[in-house]
């Protein structure tokens, strides 16, 4: 059940990733990232006042938000400041990024999420998954020179070290999720982590853009800024579930769920025409392939 769970949310993860970039493409970054974040904080609305006045309706809904104290809340808040700092990072990155070079890095999430399990839960590695491992991380690097043809390098391009910030610390908040799951209700992280998101995302806001808006990228509203929120949304909903399931391995859902990373890289090849794609392909099969081996065994 929790495989299929993780694969649903790779999908309603890899269309989120178009609708990022379809956002972005020439946009303000940060009022993209809280539009975003507040979308999805208006969505649980509804759900968290079903909680409060129906509980019974929201539990049959499998949706209710139970209340929780505040030393759990202080948890929730630490994890909503370190999604919000991986999406900062991954957000920036995609602006100034080939979509068929920031998806395959980004697929190679669960590659450093199980390395954390191996050395924080203590799991143990078979041969095919050091292979595995092995496989992501050479076809990772070779990402380096697919990109020198569109003068992106790793010296001096640092999209591309910002988008390994967003990746490395996409895996530690996998590893803190499946830690908080083990204590707290599903739904109170992901209702209250968005809250979080949204509020702390406003200050940022009118303290770092809203003061230099006007010499920076101006802000475009575009409603695929809405399809932001909806599919992931979906897919953390998903995510969540599958996670909370008593038998789930976060090194397998993680890496099922960034193989939603072939969906945008489609979206770059056959509608953005971005370049080099035979090249970049042959690298993301790598990763196809590392990941896979990880999902076999």
């Amino acid at each position: 059940m929790w495989v299929m769970l993780a694969l649903c949310s790779a999908f309603f993860l890899g269309i989120y990733d178009v609708f990022k970039k379809r956002s972005l493409n020439g946009n303000a970054v940060l009022p993209v990232l809280f539009l975003s974040v507040f979308i999805s904080s208006v969505i649980f609305v509804p759900v968290l006042l079903l909680s409060r006045f129906n509980p019974a309706a929201a539990e049959a809904a499998e949706i209710y938000v139970p209340e929780v104290d505040a030393q759990t809340h202080f948890f929730i808040f630490l994890k909503a400041i370190l999604v919000l700092s991986s999406w900062a990072c991954g957000f920036f990155a995609l602006k100034h990024l080939p979509v068929t070079i920031f998806a395959p890095i980004r697929a190679t999430q669960p590659v450093w999420t199980i390395m954390g399990a191996l050395l924080i839960f203590g799991e143990q590695l078979s041969a095919m998954q050091v292979l595995g491992i092995a496989i992501t991380l050479i076809s990772f690097f070779r990402f380096s020179t697919a990109g020198h043809s569109e003068n992106i390098y790793w010296k001096n391009n640092v999209w591309l070290w910002l988008i390994i910030a967003a990746t490395l610390l996409g895996a530690c908040s996998g590893l803190y999720d499946k830690h908080m799951l083990r204590i707290f209700d599903r739904m109170a992280v992901q209702v209250y982590s968005t809250m979080y998101q949204a509020a702390f995302m406003f200050v940022v806001l009118m303290l770092v853009w809203w003061p230099t808006h006007k010499k920076t990228t101006p802000f475009q509203w575009r409603w695929t800024i809405v399809g932001i929120s909806v599919f992931l949304t979906i897919a953390d909903y998903v995510y969540y579930r599958a996670l909370s399931q008593p038998d789930s391995l976060i090194s397998v859902v993680s890496t099922i769920r960034r193989s939603g990373a072939v969906i945008s890289f489609l979206y770059g090849a056959f509608f953005l025409h971005e370049k080099n794609l035979r090249t970049k392909g042959i690298y993301l099969l790598g990763v196809l392939i590392g990941v896979s081996l990880l999902v076999i065994k």
